[in-house]
């Protein structure tokens, strides 16, 4: 074992987070196995591009020859596997790329780590981890009351969403039929720095600053539970470390709010942060638009057993977390303008019925 940490999809939003944290909170050395799709980005780990503790290697996780060559080469303690095609509208409008990545690149990865992982002596066995990081939506769609949690039925409403469900029980099985040290994490919606600007705070902010209409699905009443996404690594980070083998975990920010009410508290922020009279005020902006096919209308998570048996808890409250956000879109209009000119121009996704 050689005190490092395979990292997939870490070019991406949360595993560029999860990389950076872990180059600078850590002293493991980093494996970055990334395809390097469209929502991929480098410039998001400029900051530990040239740490001599960081490596990337472009590689596609369905390509199960590659993985076990990078098993070997770098003989990881732990995987934590975040390479996923994730934007629902994006699955609506093309499922086929979610059953490849979510499903046949988790087997394939699942393979190697179990070939690998069989190699190892009863120490490096007994040490090593594989954690799955997947998503509440999972679980479909909570009425006005209760809570997912980790006894929860799975009822995936998206291709997004069954692929991810697929993805989970697959990770499950290889624990229980082939022993592999596995962990699986919930997370609920994810925001923060460095997100590509298709999803739905990015793009909020960004149509602001535009004084281009900002398209709200169905009457805005869809409640999430938001998690700033330097919270969601730390706890990821805490699971490998001290989670129960075969456990899950479900990660959430105890921040439930409505899609209004997160567009109004952006516009709200934005006119304050980068007041403009070259642009509308920003709730004049707001366009209620058709629903898009199979909207869950509520996630929210209780995060007891994460809280109770390793300590983890979110540190960002919805407020201080969402400044954190706006400043830094308006601070740092270059990462997301080069995404705007060459990859996605803000159009809308998703719409086929």
């Amino acid at each position: 074992m050689s005190n490092t940490v395979l990292v997939t999809g870490g070019a991406g939003f949360i595993g560029s987070a999860l990389v950076r944290y872990l180059i600078d909170a850590t002293d493991y050395n980093v494996v970055n196995v990334d395809k390097l799709t469209y929502a991929a980005n480098l410039s998001s780990l400029a900051s530990v591009e040239n740490n001599d503790r960081y490596t990337l290697e472009k590689a596609d996780i369905c390509d199960g020859r590659k993985m076990s060559e990078l098993f070997s080469r770098y003989r990881p303690d732990a995987v934590m596997h975040l390479a996923a095609e994730s934007h629902v509208d994006r699955s609506i409008d093309g499922p086929a790329d979610f059953i490849q990545t979510n499903i046949n690149g988790t087997f394939s990865l699942l393979e190697a780590a179990l070939s690998y992982w069989k190699e190892l002596d009863t120490e490096g066995q007994s040490a090593f981890r594989f954690l799955h990081v997947s998503t509440d939506e999972v679980f479909g769609s909570l009425g006005d009351e209760g809570f997912f949690h980790e006894e929860y039925p799975y009822q995936p409403s998206s291709p997004y969403s069954a692929s991810k469900a697929s993805s989970d029980h697959l990770v499950r099985a290889w624990h229980e039929t082939f022993g592999l040290p596995t962990l699986v994490t919930n997370c609920t919606n994810n925001y923060g720095p460095f997100q590509f600007p298709e999803k739905l705070i990015p793009l909020v902010i960004l149509k602001i600053l535009a004084g281009d209409q900002i398209p709200v699905y169905g009457k805005g009443d869809n409640i999430r539970d938001w998690l700033f996404v330097d919270d969601h690594v730390k706890a990821l980070w805490k699971v490998v470390q001290d989670g129960a083998v075969g456990e899950t975990y479900c990660i959430g920010g105890d921040c439930e709010r409505s899609n209004i009410d997160v567009v109004r508290t952006l516009c709200g922020l934005v006119d304050e942060l980068a007041p403009s009279n070259d642009r509308p005020a920003a709730e004049d902006l707001i366009t209620f638009v058709k629903d898009r096919p199979g909207h869950d209308q509520r996630y929210a998570m209780d995060i007891s057993r994460i809280g109770n048996t390793i300590g983890w808890k979110p540190e960002e409250t919805f407020e201080s977390g969402m400044r954190k956000t706006v400043s830094w879109y308006l601070d740092n209009q270059p990462w997301w303008q080069a995404i705007l000119d060459s990859r996605y121009a803000g159009e809308r996704l998703g719409k086929s019925a």
